[in-house]
Formats: C-alpha cells, sequence, structure tokens
C-alpha cells in the first residue's frame, strides 16, 4: 500500500513539473495559477532548489520514505534546470549569442521606449527625460493620463524632439488611459479605429495619414487575475490579431511572458532577438533576474531587430514597472 500511495505522488510530481516546465504543450499557458507561476520562472526554480535540498537533508533521517525522497528531488533539480535552461535561451546579456546589440543607431532606425507609469506615478519630466535621453521615436505609456502625455510632449518638444501624443481611455482613473507619443519626423500619424481595441483597459493604435510608414500601437491587455481571466485571453487574441497588419511596430505591457504569447503570428520580440527577453519587467521591487517579463516590443516581418533593453535604472520613479526600450531597422 505504501508503494502505491508513493507511486501516486511521484507521479503527480512528475506530471505537475512536466506542466510548469512547458504547459503550451498541454495548452495549459492561459490557465488560471499555471499562466501566473511561469511568469515567475527565477522564482520557480529557486523554490525547486530549496525543496530539493530539504528533501535531501530528510533522506538522513526518513529512511522509510528515502527512496521516494530521492525520486522527489531528482525532479526537483531536473525541474530548475529546466526553467533555467528556457530562461538562458531568452537571454539575460544583450548580443550573446543573438541579434547585434553592438550596432550603432542609424538615422531611419526606429527607437521605441514604452513604461507603464502606474497612472502617472513614473511623472512627465522623468519619462521625457529618459525619451529625450534614448532618442526615442516612439513612446508607449499605458496607465499614462492625456494630461501626463501632454505634459511629457511639451517637454520633448523643448528638449529638442517634437512629438505628437495620442491617448485612449476607457474612464476618468488615470490608471485606465493608455497614450503613444510619435515624434513628428516620422510623419502625420492618426488615430486608427479599424482595428478595436483591449476589453478592459485601452490600447491605442495610430497609422501614417499618408500610408508611408508603420502602423505603430500602444497595447494593454488586462491582467490574467481570476476575474478577468476570459478578458486576458481576448485581448492576447486581439494582440494576435493585431499581428497580421503588414508593417507594425507594437509596444506596451502585455500582461504576458512569451510563454503567453505563443500565438503571435508575424511578430517578433525585440527582446528574444537581442537577448534581454529573460529579464523581468515587472514588479520593480524583484530583481529583474526574479520579475516577469511582461511588457514588450513587437514587429511584423520588415523590421529588423539592432539592440533591446530593460532599464533598470528607474526602479525608483514610481512605477512598478521597468521601461523598456528597443531600435528597430528596415530591414
Amino acid at each position: 500500500m505504501v508503494r502505491i500511495v508513493f507511486g501516486i505522488v511521484g507521479v503527480v510530481a512528475l506530471a505537475v513539473l512536466a506542466v510548469l516546465t512547458w504547459p503550451q504543450a498541454f495548452r495549459l499557458e492561459h490557465t488560471i495559477g499555471i499562466a501566473e507561476a511561469i511568469a515567475f520562472r527565477p522564482i520557480l526554480a529557486v523554490v525547486a532548489v530549496v525543496l530539493a535540498v530539504l528533501l535531501l537533508a530528510g533522506m538522513l533521517v526518513a529512511r522509510r520514505t528515502r527512496a521516494l525522497f530521492g525520486f522527489l528531488s531528482v525532479l526537483l533539480l531536473l525541474f530548475a534546470g529546466g526553467q533555467a535552461g528556457i530562461l538562458a535561451s531568452r537571454g539575460w546579456v544583450p548580443g550573446v549569442g543573438h541579434a547585434g546589440s553592438a550596432e550603432a543607431v542609424a538615422d531611419d532606425d526606429i527607437v521605441v521606449l514604452s513604461w507603464n507609469t502606474l497612472g502617472g506615478e513614473a511623472d512627465a519630466a522623468t519619462v521625457a527625460g529618459l525619451a529625450l535621453r534614448l532618442g526615442a521615436d516612439v513612446v508607449t505609456l499605458p496607465e499614462t493620463p492625456e494630461s501626463t502625455a501632454t505634459e511629457i510632449a511639451s517637454l520633448m518638444e523643448a528638449g529638442g524632439t517634437p512629438v505628437s501624443a495620442y491617448t485612449a481611455r476607457h474612464g476618468d482613473y488615470a490608471g485606465l488611459s493608455t497614450s503613444i507619443l510619435v515624434a513628428t519626423a516620422l510623419g502625420e500619424y492618426a488615430v486608427n479605429g479599424s482595428f478595436g481595441d483591449t476589453g478592459v483597459l485601452p490600447s491605442v493604435v495610430v497609422s501614417p495619414v499618408n500610408g508611408n510608414g508603420p502602423t505603430l500601437a500602444a497595447v494593454h491587455p488586462v491582467a490574467p487575475v481570476p476575474d478577468d481571466l476570459d478578458d486576458w485571453k481576448s485581448d492576447l487574441d486581439w494582440v494576435t490579431k493585431l499581428c497580421a497588419t503588414p508593417d507594425l511596430i507594437a509596444a506596451g505591457d502585455f500582461n504576458a511572458t512569451l510563454d503567453h504569447l505563443t500565438g503571435l503570428g508575424d511578430c517578433k520580440d525585440a527582446a528574444l532577438a537581442a537577448g534581454t527577453a529573460a529579464l523581468g519587467t515587472w514588479p520593480t521591487w524583484l530583481p529583474a533576474l526574479a520579475g516577469a517579463p511582461i511588457d514588450h516590443v513587437v514587429s511584423t516581418t520588415g523590421w529588423r531587430v539592432v539592440s533591446a533593453e530593460v532599464i533598470q535604472g528607474e526602479d525608483e520613479a514610481g512605477s512598478d514597472h521597468r521601461p523598456i526600450t528597443a531600435t528597430l531597422a528596415r530591414e
């Protein structure tokens, strides 16, 4: 009887760890609980190692369960190694086995900055200063009201980079707004409502008035909390449809990691191409090595990733998200 119980425990543990290693194989990456857990793969790996060490220590005193503890320890260590392998393939250091991050920025490249400002808690001066230092042509700002976006635009113009600001909102609360700033050097843009919108939190898409230039989008799917899980899935479907747009650059707080974004079609993730996709962008109180990489810059065919970075020097700016930037060049 004891062997049967041990066997059941071992099989259940193997199944759970297999699902958490690659839930996409079981089509469970959008399932409540699993969706949240896999967003923090580094923490899963650390927890697995700690549990394995405890079980190995338990083998010294629990003779009857020694075989089970040994088996579970091996499973947990293999699981931790699997997490490390997945994270390593996505990258912590730009340029290591990935697209050339050392390449100089050309005049016709597009520099994208994205920052969820937490309702403007990261203030306009901070955002504008960062955008000017980076030479940003496109700035996507989830949870940023029109008033803050307008102030950022004024500061950028004063700094030598005139931009046009566009905002979508789903209510008066500051967090229910998403803004995008587009450098006037890229040409005249206008909001394009034909793409629709995400459901709970707003997204905004702008297109060039004369048709010459990329379609630009600031996106913000809702978080996968239990009450909003269906809306989250619907929002990710909307992003997938958006990615069918030729000549698209989209950025924002996707509230999803690469594990959740398995159906992006023609969109490619800039951080993955540049070798920084394992660095967490949320929350700022966790080190980037431990956080969830849920903010992204993506682009469709026709754009090549020159570089991408998770900016870790603004953790005290007031937002719970780190800003990200990517430089894209025409192929």
